[in-house]
């Protein structure tokens, strides 16, 4: 029997889905998640609480691997929007920020694998923790599946050269 959610849980849960469906509708609708669209502003303010709710949830009554994925994702977010701004890597800027976006994403949805797979069914859960071999497995296909979407993107990105760039 899996854990139940704490108040806490369930109002990071709740606010953690919405980045996933921003992210998504972004990814959807631009190739990428660009933080000056008002799905990218979405994205971005809900990441940040997403993260910021984390740090209150923790089953190791600690700093976790958690947390640190939160601050990893919160520090690429910012990353992405201060390169667009500064404009320091040139014509790489719009590729950086896809990268770090998309980066970002990936990160979100790391913490979302575990616990889904350590939660569900409830009666059941599939995994049992991040160690458990099928978390392990999920991640590792999710992180194969990033790889593969960041080579697609920057591909189709320098196939639309001439479109304008993801300036935040």
């Amino acid at each position: 029997m899996a854990n139940p959610l704490s108040t806490l849980g369930i109002v990071h849960t709740v606010i953690s889905l919405v980045p996933v469906v921003a992210g998504l509708y972004s990814f959807s609708k631009y190739a990428a998640i660009i933080p000056k669209t008002n799905s990218g502003r979405i994205y971005v303010i809900t990441l940040f609480l997403s993260a910021i709710t984390s740090f209150g949830l923790s089953s190791t009554g600690g700093f976790n691997a958690g947390h640190a994925i939160g601050i990893l994702a919160m520090l690429a977010a910012v990353f992405s929007i201060v390169i667009a701004q500064l404009g320091w890597f040139g014509r790489l800027n719009r590729y950086l920020q896809a990268l770090s976006m998309s980066f970002t994403f990936f990160l979100l949805m790391v913490p979302a694998i575990n616990e889904t797979l350590s939660r569900l069914p409830p009666s059941s859960p599939i995994g049992n923790g991040p160690d458990s071999p099928p978390v392990q497995t999920v991640t590792a296909i999710w992180a194969l599946l990033f790889l593969a979407g960041i080579c697609l993107q920057a591909w189709m990105m320098h196939r639309r050269s001439g479109t304008p760039g993801l300036a935040a």
